[in-house]
C-alpha cells in the first residue's frame, strides 16, 4: 500500500512530550479540504526527516484526528498510508507482543510495551473515502501507538512510573 500524499510536503518541527496538544484528545476532522491534504503531506515530510515509522497530527502541533504510517507488517509488507478519524479495533482474544517502542516526541530511548500483535483501524482518507488498515507485527504496534497519540496518550503513559522516569530523563536530560 503506497500513499501518493507521501511526497512533496514540508517538514514541520516535532512536538515534544509535555506539550499540551500531545496530552489532549484530538478533535474529529470535519473539513476535508486542501489544508488537510497539506497537513498529511507535511506530516510525511516531518516523519521522514525524523526517521520515524508513524506520526500523529498532534506530533506536529495540530490537534486533529489524523495519523500516517510507513512501516512493515509481520510479513515485511510495507504499508504507507494515512487515516483520518481512525477507530481502532483490537481482537477479543489477544496475543501480546512485548517489544521495544519509541516515539519521535520522546527522542532517543525506548522501552518495552506489551500490545496486541494484531490491530485494525477504520477511518477515511483526506477525501472522505473509507480506509481500512489491518496490521500485524510492527504495523499493529504503529496503529495502536498513533491512535493512542490522538487520544492524548504517549507510550510512556503505558509503562511503569520508574521506567517512565528513566525514559524521560534520558530523552530530556536538562529537565
Amino acid at each position: 500500500m503506497h500513499d501518493p500524499l507521501s511526497e512533496g510536503g514540508t517538514a514541520r518541527p516535532i512536538t515534544m512530550h509535555g506539550t499540551p496538544v500531545l496530552h489532549t484528545r484530538c478533535a474529529e476532522v470535519t473539513a476535508f479540504d486542501d489544508e488537510l491534504v497539506t497537513l498529511v503531506r507535511d506530516m510525511y515530510a516531518s516523519m521522514y526527516a525524523a526517521n520515524g515509522v508513524g506520526l500523529a497530527a498532534n506530533q506536529v502541533g495540530v490537534g486533529l484526528r489524523v495519523f500516517i504510517v510507513d512501516c512493515p507488517d509481520a510479513d515485511e509488507e510495507r504499508v504507507v498510508a494515512h487515516v483520518v478519524n481512525p477507530e481502532l479495533e483490537l481482537p477479543e482474544v489477544r496475543t501480546l507482543d512485548d517489544d521495544a517502542e519509541g516515539c519521535l516526541s520522546v527522542p532517543g530511548p525506548s522501552s518495552d510495551v506489551a500490545r496486541p500483535d494484531h490491530a485494525l483501524v477504520r477511518g477515511v482518507d483526506v477525501y472522505g473515502e473509507p480506509v481500512v488498515i489491518e496490521g500485524t507485527g510492527l504495523l499493529a504496534r504503529c496503529l495502536q501507538h498513533e491512535t493512542d497519540h490522538l487520544n492524548g496518550m504517549v507510550y510512556v503513559d503505558r509503562i511503569s512510573n520508574k521506567e517512565r522516569k528513566r525514559v524521560l530523563a534520558e530523552a530530556f536530560p536538562s529537565t
